[in-house]
């Protein structure tokens, strides 16, 4: 018997304030990893969608209005998926890196959300999301690994739950 397919997935989005250029020097091993990471995810186990532009990445997509912040979304079946991801292999390596190439963050660079399956979020729904975590601290609404909520059954979680 196989499991039934889930009625939400978990969306994440976390941003990064570049100190370089994309093209520059420093951070080539950075740009370098993309495509392979991008790649080990898309095969993970629980890997639904990620957010992307016909570069192949996000690192082109403009979020809030800062031209020096990158993007990252993307949809996974659960939070052990995501995490399992997350703390694997090359992705694990570049993370281990962050500070080689960007900004010490001063607010929450992270936020997750429940979506009903199937659904999509843009841009403008992670800036919410991540923006409503910065105001509020962790909610259903948005929330982190270390403080999450559980999928609501039925519809999307609101801004009021």
């Amino acid at each position: 018997m196989t499991d039934p397919e889930p009625v939400h997935h978990l969306a994440q989005v976390n941003i990064a304030r570049l100190k370089y250029p994309l093209d520059s020097p420093q951070l080539k091993d950075f740009v370098d990893g993309l495509d392979p990471v991008n790649a080990v995810a898309d095969a993970s186990d629980g890997f639904v969608w990620r957010l992307q532009s016909d570069s192949g990445n996000a690192t082109d997509i403009a979020f809030l209005g800062d031209a020096w912040l990158i993007v990252n979304m993307s949809v996974w079946r659960d939070a052990d998926a995501l995490t399992a991801f997350m703390y694997r292999d090359r992705h694990r390596e570049l993370l281990a890196r962050r500070r080689e190439w960007f900004e010490r963050p001063g607010d929450a660079v992270t936020a997750l959300w429940w979506v009903p399956a199937g659904h999509r979020p843009d841009v403008a729904e992670a800036e919410e999301r991540l923006l409503h975590l910065r105001a509020h601290g962790p909610t259903p609404y948005a929330f982190t690994l270390r403080n999450s909520f559980p999928a609501q059954e039925g519809s999307e979680v609101s801004r009021s739950a």
